[in-house]
């Protein structure tokens, strides 16, 4: 009987370690499926339109905008093009991360404004801001996702 107890005190040790390395697996498995599957989820997230449209202008129609970054400025390539020689080039740009649509400076000369204060960093936008950039205004409307 002395010479089983440490055989079987042996046997015990190995079933720990081995149940201890399996559980770490089956651990790791389980993290990884579940950041596979939050990461599809987010991949099939929609990003909700922002429309623009030029205030006191009521020919002016409103323009729509379905993807993640819109640029604003005065050269032809940008998305919002805005032919006014106080704006800057590339003037502004609305970024959609974190599940809001962002307005950002892009160093330009006059500034850009949002309800009237200097957008300084980055800066929130919701459904009925207004966005000054050079003498236009632009009136901000956010589409909410069903």
């Amino acid at each position: 009987m002395n010479n089983l107890l440490p055989i079987i005190v042996l046997i015990l040790r190995i079933l720990m370690v081995v149940a201890l390395y399996g559980f770490l697996f089956w651990m790791m498995i389980t993290i990884w499926n579940d950041l596979k599957f939050h990461s599809q989820i987010l991949g099939q997230k929609k990003i909700p339109q922002i429309l623009l449209s030029t205030d006191g202008d009521p020919e002016a129609a409103k323009r729509a905008y379905a993807q993640n970054e819109v640029i604003i400025g005065r050269e032809e390539s940008c998305d919002f093009f805005i032919p006014d020689p106080v704006i800057s080039s590339r003037h502004a740009r609305l970024v959609y991360r974190n599940t809001h649509w962002w307005i950002e400076d892009l160093m330009s000369t006059n500034g850009t404004y949002l309800n009237d204060e200097r957008v300084e960093s980055p800066a929130i936008l919701i459904n009925g801001d207004e966005l000054r950039i050079g003498k236009t205004i632009l009136l901000v409307e956010i589409q909410v996702l069903n």
